[in-house]
């Protein structure tokens, strides 16, 4: 590219800018397109097709109403797993079977044993108590200091006194 002296700047870029344009072409007809995958050597093979794409006239639902609709149907299969009746919890027991008619039933003598609680564990139950609700009221000076103390000493006395 051999620049004329008394060429105009404009003419000289414009040469240029053709003369570039031109190399671009020859050594893009050479090698193909940089944005298109080259050609299979054997050209006989149908390209492979693409994924069908959504219509146009429908558009996609946004990412918010999914998560919606999944924490509606958890809340509501957890509501529905309140409402349903539990065996156990709440149910009547079976009746006992019947004793058959050929056996006579033996008369029952034994009484229930009852639980008999020793006076300092329900002390310690008292002061453990009194204990919790200074706790809860956030009441942390002398008085909280000495109801954890009696606690402390009941409930060494209970552990004594139930032990056997």
């Amino acid at each position: 590219m051999a620049a004329n002296p008394e060429e105009r700047p404009e003419e000289r870029q414009r040469r240029e800018l053709e003369e570039i344009r031109r190399k671009f072409t020859e050594v893009g007809a050479r090698l193909g397109s940089a944005f298109e995958p080259a050609s299979p050597q054997n050209d006989d093979q149908p390209p492979a097709l693409l994924p069908p794409a959504a219509p146009l006239d429908q558009p996609t639902r946004p990412r918010w109403q999914w998560l919606a609709a999944v924490a509606l149907v958890f809340v509501l299969g957890t509501g529905l797993g309140y409402l349903l009746p539990r065996s156990g919890a709440g149910a009547q027991p079976a009746p006992p079977p019947q004793p058959s008619a050929t056996t006579p039933a033996a008369p029952r003598t034994s009484t229930a044993p009852s639980a008999v609680v020793p006076r300092s564990c329900l002390e310690t139950a008292r002061r453990g108590d009194e204990t919790i609700a200074l706790l809860m009221r956030n009441v942390r000076n002398q008085r909280l200091a000495r109801a954890l103390k009696a606690y402390t000493l009941a409930s060494q006395a209970c552990r004594e006194e139930a032990s056997p």
